[in-house]
């Protein structure tokens, strides 16, 4: 899947929520929202600046709205730097041998981590539907063990590039950015929390 399919996959979801809406949501309301719920996850203020941009896109008060939209940023956010390491595997054809072994691993496993964030953002769009208190707690389960893996892959790939004797341009570049990816995930993972616990004592 190439990176427009994914921006594509991005744009038809985030609307797919605002259709959901009964009316647009207040910016203002919507930001005291998102900053009062990120408070709750492990990197509050890069939570706050990536879900402020989609402000309009959450219902006040509404954390089915707030955890489906972190997970669709980490989804986006997941396969950009796939795309990118991947990349910079083509384009530096001189790596050492421990270099290109922790990349080719690293690939895999946020290949891994794309395929178990964007199965996340479908199970929780179908827990929302749930009108069963099992049903729900089947689907979050699910949707919680996939992002909980799919941060897991994130760090792993980071352990890859770990060790003193990787090249210092190659180790800076990916891990700058899986870092940022892994965080959005733990946030996103928080949040995805926080819409289990609120929601399962609704139920009868």
């Amino acid at each position: 899947m190439e990176l427009k399919n994914t921006i594509f996959l991005v744009i038809l979801l985030s609307i797919t929520i605002l259709q959901s809406s009964s009316a647009t949501p207040n910016r203002s309301e919507s930001d005291q929202f998102i900053v009062s719920s990120c408070q709750t996850t492990q990197y509050p203020s890069l939570c706050v600046h990536t879900l402020s941009a989609y402000a309009t896109k959450i219902r006040h008060n509404n954390d089915q709205d707030l955890a489906q939209t972190a997970l669709i940023i980490s989804l986006a956010r997941a396969k950009s730097v796939t795309i990118f390491v991947a990349k910079l595997a083509k384009e530096t054809p001189r790596f050492k041998r421990r270099e290109y072994l922790a990349i080719k691993d690293c690939i895999e496993v946020l290949g891994n981590s794309v395929d178990r964030l964007a199965q996340s953002v479908k199970e929780l769009a179908r827990a929302g539907h749930a009108v069963a208190s099992e049903d729900f707690m089947w689907k979050m389960s699910n949707v919680q063990t996939w992002v909980s893996a799919a941060l897991t892959d994130e760090t792993t790939c980071l352990d890859g590039f770990s060790e003193r004797a990787m090249g210092g341009k190659v180790k800076r570049l990916i891990r700058y950015k899986v870092v940022h990816v892994a965080q959005v995930t733990s946030n996103a993972l928080a949040l995805v929390n926080q819409f289990a616990e609120k929601r399962s004592v609704k139920f009868p």
